[in-house]
C-alpha cells in the first residue's frame, strides 16, 4: 500500500511515520509513503498556493489551478480529500479502503478547497468529527494508521483486530491489566474474578455483557 500526502507542510507527515507500528510497517516494505507539496506547483514567484474567495468572503482558498497541477502526480490512486463537509469516517471505511494499492489524501488548508478541484478529481471526501482543526493533515494521518492497520502483517499479532471498538455495534470491553503493583495498592479496584479462572466461555459471555453496558453509558447511539 503506497499513502500520498498532498500538503503545503510535509514537516508535519513525515515525523508520524519515524516510529511505532507505522515506521515497522514501512521497514517491513508492508506500506510506503510520499509527500507532495502542493506549492512546488505554484508558478507565482514567491509560490503563493492560496487565493479569495468569490463574493469577498472572509478567508482564503487553496488555489485549484496549483492543486490541479498537483494531483496530475496521482491520478492512479484513490484520492480522498478531508473536509468538516466530508461523510464521517468509520472502521467500515477503513476495512474497505486498506484493499488499494495507492490512496492520496489531499489536505486543506485555509478555508479548504474551492469545490470545483473536488468534483473533477476527489474519489471520496471525509471527516474525522464535527469539529474544525487548522488543516487536513492530522486528518490525513488518523485515516492512513487506520487503514493500515487493516493490511497484513502491519500488526505484529492479526487477533488484535478481534473484539474492537466499532467492529460490530458495541464498544471494546473493558480491559486490565496484571499489573501486581497495582492491584495491591488499589485492592478496591480489582477485576472481577471472573477474569481470573481462566474459563474462557465465561470470560467470554462476561466480556459481552460488560461491552454492551459500556456502550450504553458511552455510546447509546451505537446500539
Amino acid at each position: 500500500m503506497k499513502f500520498s500526502f498532498l500538503t503545503i507542510f510535509p514537516q508535519l507527515i513525515y515525523p508520524y511515520f519515524h516510529a511505532g507500528i507505522m515506521y515497522n510497517a514501512i521497514q517491513k516494505g508492508i506500506i510506503s509513503i510520499e509527500c507532495i507539496n502542493i506549492r512546488d506547483f505554484s508558478q507565482d514567484t514567491h509560490k503563493k498556493v492560496d487565493g479569495p474567495l468569490i463574493g469577498g468572503s472572509a478567508g482564503m482558498l487553496l488555489n485549484p489551478f496549483v492543486l490541479h497541477r498537483a494531483l496530475q502526480k496521482v491520478q492512479d490512486s484513490r484520492i480522498i480529500f478531508l473536509s468538516p463537509c466530508g461523510a464521517r469516517f468509520s472502521q467500515k471505511d477503513s476495512k474497505r479502503l486498506s484493499a488499494y494499492s495507492h490512496i492520496s489524501f489531499v489536505c486543506g488548508r485555509y478555508e479548504g478547497f474551492d469545490e470545483r478541484i473536488i468534483e473533477v478529481y476527489g474519489t471520496e471526501v471525509f471527516s474525522i468529527g464535527d469539529f474544525i482543526i487548522s488543516g487536513g493533515e492530522l486528518s490525513a494521518l488518523c485515516l492512513a494508521d487506520s487503514i493500515a492497520r487493516h493490511i497484513k502483517d502491519v500488526l505484529g499479532n492479526t487477533d488484535s483486530l478481534q473484539g474492537e471498538s466499532f467492529e460490530s455495534q458495541l464498544l471494546e470491553a473493558p480491559n486490565f491489566t496484571k499489573s501486581q503493583q497495582f492491584n495491591k495498592e488499589f485492592t478496591f479496584l480489582a477485576p472481577t474474578s471472573e477474569y481470573l479462572n481462566g474459563n474462557h466461555a465465561i470470560i467470554a459471555d462476561l466480556k459481552t455483557k460488560m461491552a454492551k453496558m459500556k456502550t450504553q453509558y458511552f455510546r447509546p447511539d451505537l446500539l
